[in-house]
């Protein structure tokens, strides 16, 4: 799990970076998140679960095939935009009108080859230092 840290660190700053662009941007806002008056982002979803999910996502994509892995992005793709709109319905998540989940199922299928190119790159750097 040790060599999925980089990666972890990586999907965390750069969702960190994302949520704060795009809530600057007044495209999505965070209505109920951990110190609010210190963040404009939900740093629990940033520096805790993206995290988690990005160890998962790479742990499961590591075992199977390129076309699998895509179709695993697909269906994430799928999945972040529903469970968006679920987030939205319990407050803990608002877009502007000016939003399109589009954008989120497009949004995250890059997300996650950039995450998992980050990490192929830098697991295939680590193993040639060692040697």
């Amino acid at each position: 799990m040790l060599h999925y840290v980089p990666a972890m660190i990586f999907s965390s700053w750069l969702g960190t970076y994302l949520d704060l662009i795009l809530v600057e941007k007044q495209l999505y806002s965070f209505p109920i998140r951990p110190l609010p008056h210190i963040f404009s982002i939900n740093i629990a979803f940033t520096l805790v679960l993206l995290p988690i999910a990005t160890a998962c996502f790479l742990c499961f994509a590591e075992k199977i095939t390129k076309a699998q892995r895509m179709a695993l992005a697909l269906l994430l793709g799928f999945v972040m935009p529903i469970s968006e709109q679920v987030a939205e319905k319990v407050g803990l998540f608002h877009h502007s009108s000016e939003w399109s989940h589009l954008y989120s199922f497009f949004g995250y299928i890059v997300f996650m080859w950039v995450v998992y190119k980050f990490h192929h790159l830098y697991s295939c750097k680590s193993r040639i230092k060692k040697h």
